[in-house]
């Protein structure tokens, strides 16, 4: 199986936000934190739900 393959993605603060299409032929949006020891990450079925949790994430550590 071939690895995920991310296009379109952009740093809103610490957090990555990518597209990338998943084995069942969606598009999916993940937004991911950079930040050490922070470990937030999610994925969501708009882009726009991805980068408002990108702009709200606040690190706790």
């Amino acid at each position: 199986m071939r690895p995920n393959r991310f296009y379109d993605v952009i740093r809103i603060g610490p957090v990555k936000v990518g597209s990338f299409n998943n084995g069942r032929g969606q598009t999916r949006h993940t937004a991911a934190c950079t930040a050490p020891k922070c470990g937030f990450s999610n994925e969501y079925g708009d882009r726009s739900a991805a980068e408002l949790a990108a702009r709200t994430h606040r690190c706790t550590t």
